[in-house]
């Protein structure tokens, strides 16, 4: 069954868009139900209710609902027919999707566009009561070189290997795909792809690292330090895909994790303006090696993240509530309802997932990386100017789309430029690439909306050093590490796999000219005990061309051509958060000096689920090891 339209033969206008054990050994210094409490003292308050919610209801309601603005987050992918997007990098935010095609899962295109991630992640599973609505992460945040990144990526940052380390989740949405009713915090929910199926969202807590700012069309709150938004993504879609809205086809919900819990600006996809998307005094700020305590709840009044700097002392929150500005979407219209979201399930099992998502879904942490190319110089001006609601606007003129040498070689010329194509009603791409055997090969087209996984422009491209973007009319100071290629203008992701996320030198290896590795121990439970069994999974075969999703051949990790993928290890490090730790954390990227673990490197992602997508290798469930093997005996405190 195919998605029944296409950006050509609209007739909406085409023109430019921007896409924009026992429970007290494992028990914790500061546990889920004290992360509640923490709340609670600090005033927070919110729109109660974690009743069933029908689609019936929800479309009533919509009857009168709230109308989108010309510019907002109806489509995070920014591929919406009918509107522009307020981040232009939100893309690489997105859940990935599939979309059905004669019974098989196959990856997704939206109103002609491609828009596949690269999301390699650790799946945890329980049985356990709460398990899947109550669980808390520790971990201590990365801390780049002195020296700044190189043209060669013999320095690197660690904004230059993921641009979002995030942690997901199953929500309640039933205005989302497959548009059922969805009863929170309940294993009553069908979350396989079946017609009673309950409706889904995709939760992702994000943190963002430091060094290429704005938020608008760069990845960072701030030049020095990290920051963190709750984001939810809904899918405008019916049962197969049988129908899609083209103009409002993955809604997303988002709003940075603030000391107040006051979002910065409206977080629904219908309101969104400029000042959704950038932090402000209020916005928690992270400093590198700073040690965290990251806590999922449900509480009645709504779906929480909160963050306890352990280093600081600093906490911050972010409630997905009506009162705070959350919608949900309705597929006819478009329109928003205020509302409150919920966990799914109670139980994080193998089946508790979200039907219409690539990755399996359930309790998942997860690297988004694919997005990052260093040059030696930039080429193909292409400036970005959005008008948003209430006057606000943003524009940055120092915007290239090129990428020319870095590690490819002083000699190589990137992908890209593209340009509008009026009497075509398409964009028009120069040297657009894709994977090949050995190496990128030319696209056999050169229109970016063909839904090829091809690479049509390297861009976002940003210059190092300062420049001057203009919000809303004032003249303000953006700031990248380096001259980054982001690889999110025009297609999502470096598909030709030949970016600084495909080397082994760009990852942590225990040196001074990379950055330390992100660091995790848990996720655990509300009784403080770890997830019982996991499995690593990976959707990068969706956005290589040379995967069949049809038979899953060539479906491999590391993707045909490219030189490495990184990898899931455990490292035995005893003082890795505040001296407390004694257990081995999870680290992400290649071996490091103290490894005790590695699950075969690369080999650890299994291979293609066919019985699902063929885009997602995944692995077999097995043993946590974290606190097992070579692991044992871990305490903490």
């Amino acid at each position: 069954m195919r998605i029944a339209w296409s950006a050509r033969g609209s007739s909406a206008p085409f023109g430019r868009r921007t896409p924009r054990t026992s429970s007290r050994r494992w028990r914790l210094l500061l546990g889920p139900a004290l992360a509640i409490a923490v709340i609670g003292q600090l005033g927070l308050t919110g729109s109660a209710g974690a009743g069933m919610y029908s689609t019936a209801a929800a479309k009533k309601a919509d009857a009168a609902g709230i109308a989108p603005n010309p510019v907002n987050e109806l489509d995070c992918n920014g591929r919406s027919r009918a509107y522009r997007t307020v981040r232009a990098m939100a893309g690489m935010d997105c859940a990935a999707a599939v979309k059905i095609v004669d019974g098989k899962a196959r990856g997704f295109v939206d109103n002609g566009w491609y828009v596949g991630h690269d999301e390699p992640s650790v799946r945890f599973l329980s049985s356990t009561p709460g398990s899947a609505n109550n669980l808390t992460y520790y971990m201590k945040l990365p801390v780049d070189p002195t020296a700044a990144p190189t043209a060669s990526g013999s320095v690197t940052d660690y904004g230059q290997l993921s641009p979002a380390v995030w942690f997901g989740l199953p929500v309640c949405d039933p205005d989302s795909y497959p548009q059922n009713p969805c009863q929170p915090d309940s294993d009553s929910n069908v979350g396989t792809n079946a017609p009673n199926a309950a409706g889904s969202a995709f939760m992702e807590l994000q943190l963002y690292p430091p060094g290429y700012t704005p938020f608008l069309d760069a990845l960072s709150c701030s030049k020095a330090q990290w920051c963190a938004a709750l984001t939810i993504d809904s899918s405008e879609c019916n049962f197969n895909f049988a129908f899609c809205n083209p103009d409002c086809t993955e809604p997303v919900n988002a709003a940075f994790v603030q000391t107040n819990g006051v979002p910065t600006g409206p977080p629904s996809p219908q309101l969104a303006t400029v000042n959704s998307m950038l932090p402000n005094a209020h916005t928690l700020l992270m400093s590198p090696g700073d040690v965290l305590q990251l806590s999922i709840t449900d509480p009645s009044q709504g779906f929480t993240a909160t963050i306890h700097d352990l280093t600081t002392g600093q906490t911050g929150w972010m409630t997905a509530s009506a009162k705070n500005g959350f919608m949900n979407t309705n597929i006819g219209t478009c329109d928003g309802t205020p509302f409150t979201f919920h966990a799914e399930y109670s139980t994080a099992t193998v089946s508790h997932g979200i039907p219409w998502a690539a990755l399996e879904g359930g309790v998942l942490m997860a690297q988004e990386i694919g997005h990052s190319e260093v040059c030696s110089s930039l080429a193909s001006q292409d400036p970005l100017s959005l008008p948003f609601a209430n006057g606000t606007s943003f524009t940055d003129t120092s915007s290239y789309d090129t990428c020319l040498g870095g590690p490819e070689g002083l000699d190589a010329m990137g992908a890209g430029p593209c340009a509008p194509s009026p009497a075509q009603g398409t964009i028009v791409c120069r040297n657009a690439l894709r994977q090949g055997r050995h190496g990128p090969v030319g696209c056999p087209s050169k229109d970016a909306d063909t839904g090829l996984r091809c690479q049509f422009a390297d861009g976002y491209c940003l210059p190092h050093g300062a420049r001057i973007v203009q919000v809303s009319g004032v003249s303000e100071t953006a700031w990248s590490d380096a001259n980054e290629c982001f690889a999110n203008r025009y297609q999502n992701g470096d598909l030709d796999f030949d970016g600084l996320s495909y080397q082994v030198f760009a990852w942590p290896n225990g040196g001074p000219d990379h950055p330390t590795a992100f660091q995790y121990v848990g996720p655990l439970m509300a009784n403080g005990q770890p997830y019982p069994q996991i499995q690593f999974e990976t959707d990068v075969g969706g956005s290589a061309v040379l995967c069949h999703l049809s038979n899953g051949a060539g479906c491999v990790v590391p993707p045909v051509s490219a030189d490495f993928y990184p990898y899931w290890s455990l490292g035995s490090q005893p003082a890795a958060l505040g001296s407390k730790l004694t257990s081995c954390v999870w680290n992400f990227g290649g071996d490091l000096p103290d490894t005790v673990e590695n699950f075969g490197g690369d080999k650890e992602y299994g291979s293609p689920d066919l019985n699902y997508y063929a885009g997602t290798d995944i692995s077999a469930a097995m043993a946590n090891p974290e606190f097992a093997g070579n692991c044992t005996g871990a305490t903490y405190g």
